[in-house]
């Protein structure tokens, strides 16, 4: 479990969404005049995100079929048992190659095959799989997880997808890449890593004109408005 460091105080925080505080109640018509929006609080909450990767491997046999070049002459092979006529040509590329071009046969075999995919999941705190934007290091978390989730005026917004829940999303978009027409799948699955990231957004409750409430929300660790 980590905590990303905050890189904007209460003081800045508070200019940077007096700035922005008006792009709430935009419209395609008019904006607001600034002194007609106020800031009624502003909460600094830490959001949960969830890391999860792993590596699947897997073999199996699947059908396929592949095409070969014989001489022109030939007009059927014999292989496996199985005897395997040439693919009749359309007119006109018999016009095109003439009697000297090479003819082709479809062989339907089977494959083994292995495959090593690896992948990183990033999901929100309501779930939903995202782009994570950070950086982990000695140099962007806090040192006192502890001291902060246990501080009684934190704000915590909790994982509400569990653990089991990610890590089965992540092995099924890992194997979404196999084939539906497969036979004799060995196959194993190994979580690399599991980490549970609380990232700290400002959350500014507004209102607008004619009393309308908006949300303005800030990246703490980014200064980015969300």
């Amino acid at each position: 479990m980590v905590i990303l460091k905050k890189k904007v105080d209460e003081s800045e925080t508070s200019k940077i969404i007096d700035e922005k505080k008006t792009s709430v109640f935009k419209s395609r018509l008019k904006k607001p005049k600034k002194e007609s929006v106020q800031v009624d609080t502003i909460t600094l909450f830490y959001e949960a995100m969830l890391k999860v990767s792993g590596i699947y491997v897997a073999d199996y046999f699947r059908k396929k079929v592949h095409t070969i070049s014989v001489d022109s002459n030939v007009q059927e092979i014999v292989f496996g048992g199985g005897t395997f006529p040439i693919k009749k040509k359309s007119g006109f590329k018999k016009a095109l190659v003439g009697s000297r071009g090479k003819n082709k046969i479809d062989l339907p075999l089977e494959e083994h095959v292995f495959v090593e995919n690896e992948k990183e999941m990033v999901f929100d705190y309501h779930g939903n799989e995202i782009r994570f934007p950070f950086k982990i290091n000695s140099k962007t978390i806090e040192n006192y997880v502890n001291k902060i989730l246990n501080d009684e005026s934190t704000n915590l917004k909790k994982l509400k997808l569990s653990y089991s829940s990610a890590i089965k999303q992540l092995k099924e978009s890992l194997k979404q890449q196999l084939e539906s027409d497969i036979r004799k799948l060995n196959e194993d699955f190994d979580l690399k890593e599991i980490t549970l990231i609380y990232v700290p957004v400002y959350e500014a409750r507004l209102i607008g004109p004619k009393g309308k409430v908006g949300l303005l929300r800030l990246d703490a660790v980014r200064k980015k408005i969300l």
